[in-house]
């Protein structure tokens, strides 16, 4: 058994691996950036290790500043968790050069899938089905505008080496294409250092089922069932679910086929996920993710088994523990993924103190999270606050369990999802199971009637104790009604994930200098902290409605900026590249219309 584990991540997955480990008598050690000093997992580990800087790149994805740690410890393995380096098979191989073990699958595997074209050529070879695409080496618009032609759109350009719902745009059109392609090039760059795309057929009505697989070193490659994880935003998931309502016995068996199919293919060793898009009784192959995934509490839920443990013993050389026939599948779980964020239309993600974080408790709840009360969260990282699952015999007890465990929750000091959240499990669709990647779209007047709903309970209960939760989240109270409601917090389609272009609109990002309504609008500040990666305008340039001004990063998603009335620019106040605060003045400019306004594209 491993001895000394060092693990490489933050947050509430850090926080996971370390009670399993810890458990099976393994010492572990944290790292840590300067923001996460005072984090949880760096509390909870045995040893704990500063980085240099806060930036992921010179914190949780500098390789060699982590393989330095680890030599100086003495570790012999390292749990990558997920994201960061999770997925980066040269650190993979640099590990293991090293004389230390991956917790994960080899690098070569890791390879193979890491490169979703790769993956897709392969997936092909081993005959699992793929939908309809191009996944060459013409990066050309006119060439992927011929080959949407003939896919047919909507279609999906996607980063080759992406992940994590980064580097993803839906094209409706012809037109489309040439803005959305730089747009997805650029973020891949960034997030991967690879520019590569794909383009593959775009289904309006799929739902999202993946297949967790486990396999060792020994050739025993098993499936733990499946998890529907169709409701997203942004291709972000949302609420994860398993076993897949509505599937039957056939389509679970082929799809868990299919999956130990694409594992053994490529010799794979450890926990991994393959995804595959369901539409009309048919699968498709999607990608797989080589590591273990953020929504993997439901499948233990179900299950009964702790999947890091797997991990730990598979990477020390162990036999998988069950064969296929003896692995066990009970009742439901259904999980909620906790964001720091503003509320509808734009979701933006929160920055800030947490003065009180108080999750839930129940013998049918668990909670995974790595932030308490008096902890802040971070321009840096992404804005997941932790998850919270429930557990029940079926279906309709697990929603109903995770439904009230929303409500009970109480964050102060940040704006969150949580009653967003439970707004969707209430809506009359999701307890109907009637899910595809656009539901959030389809459903958002039923989500926001509930969402006021829970709004106006969360208000009755909190008015005996005020003020210590009276800012407990993002949503305003001042509607009376579901015309008002939809009026001023219309969920608009283009904000999920089966839109064109996913963006949302944002109305608050030019500043009124007459006071009042209608006066013309001057100054456009920015939405949140991030930084200012690119820049399309200059002092003097006439721009026209929904041309883009600026894009920025902020916890690691793209936002683009853009004009929503013609207008004249009169001063830039940023550079491509500089750290900006909310409400920092990025521009000024003379509006030609008095209804101005501005977009945010992720």
């Amino acid at each position: 058994m491993i001895e000394r584990l060092l693990i490489i991540n933050r947050g509430e997955i850090a926080c996971r691996i370390l009670r399993t480990a810890q458990q099976l008598g393994i010492r572990c050690a944290a790292v840590y950036s300067p923001a996460d000093g005072k984090a949880l997992h760096v509390q909870l580990a045995d040893d704990a290790f500063a980085l240099r800087g806060n930036a992921a790149s010179d914190s949780y994805l500098d390789a060699e500043q982590i393989l330095a740690i680890a030599a100086d410890w003495g570790a012999d393995a390292i749990h990558p968790g997920y994201g960061f380096l999770s997925e980066n098979s040269e650190f993979a191989r640099a590990v293991a050069a090293a004389g230390i073990r991956f917790v994960g699958p080899g690098a070569d595997a890791i390879a193979a899938m890491g490169s979703k074209a790769r993956a897709k050529q392969l997936m092909t070879d081993a005959g699992v089905p793929l939908l309809p695409g191009y996944h060459g080496d013409d990066q050309s618009v006119d060439g992927l505008r011929r080959e949407a032609d003939k896919a047919g759109y909507p279609v999906l350009l996607k980063a080759v080496s992406g992940g994590g719902g980064r580097g993803l745009r839906v094209v409706n059109s012809a037109a489309e294409m040439e803005e959305a392609l730089a747009a997805v090039q650029r973020e891949a760059q960034a997030a991967f250092g690879d520019s590569r795309v794909l383009l593959e057929k775009y289904l309006t009505q799929a739902r999202h089922v993946e297949i967790q697989i486990f396999a060792d070193d020994h050739g025993h490659c098993v499936h733990l069932h499946e998890r529907d994880c169709s409701v997203q935003r942004r291709h972000q998931k949302l609420i994860e679910e398993a076993p897949a309502p509505g599937l039957d016995d056939s389509t679970r068996d082929a799809m868990g086929a299919a999956a130990v199919r694409a594992a053994t293919s490529i010799g794979y060793s450890g926990a991994g996920t393959v995804e595959f898009l369901y539409q009309d009784g048919a699968f498709y192959f999607l990608e797989m993710n080589t590591r273990l995934q953020v929504e993997h509490p439901v499948t233990e839920c179900i299950t009964g088994l702790d999947l890091v443990a797997w991990q730990l013993r598979v990477a020390s050389g162990e036999t998988l523990p069950l064969a296929q026939a003896d692995i066990p599948r009970r009742g439901w779980a259904i999980e909620a993924r906790i964001n720091a964020e503003s509320g509808a239309p734009d979701f933006l993600p929160s920055t800030g103190m947490i003065n009180e974080l108080n999750w839930p408790q129940g013998e049918t709840l668990r909670v995974d999270s790595g932030f308490r009360s008096g902890d802040r969260v971070s321009v840096f990282y992404d804005s997941m606050l932790g998850k919270l699952i429930a557990s029940a015999p079926n279906r309709a007890e697990a929603i109903e369990e995770l439904s009230q465990a929303l409500a009970q929750l109480q964050i102060a000091g940040i704006s969150h999802n949580a009653d967003f959240l439970g707004a969707v499990l209430d809506s009359p669709a999701f307890r109907q199971a009637s899910l595809h990647t656009g539901f959030l779209a389809e459903h958002q007047q039923d989500i926001a009637v509930a969402l006021v709903r829970r709004q106006r309970s969360r208000s009755a209960s909190l008015s005996h104790h005020k003020p210590a939760w009276g800012a407990l989240s993002g949503w305003r109270q001042n509607q009376g009604q579901r015309q008002a409601f939809v009026q001023q917090y219309h969920l608009r389609p283009l904000y999920a994930g089966g839109a064109a272009s996913a963006a949302t609109d944002i109305n608050t990002l030019f500043t009124g200098t007459g006071g009042g309504p209608g006066a013309a609008q001057q100054a456009l500040k920015a939405p949140l902290p991030g930084r200012v990666i690119k820049l399309f305008v200059n002092a003097g340039d006439p721009v026209v409605a929904g041309q883009p001004l600026l894009v920025m990063e902020a916890m690691k998603m793209e936002h683009t900026l853009r004009a929503s009335a013609d207008c004249n620019i009169d001063t830039v106040q940023c550079e491509a590249d500089a750290m900006v605060q909310p409400d920092q003045l990025l521009m000024t400019f003379t509006a030609n219309d008095e209804a101005s306004g501005a977009a945010n594209e992720h």
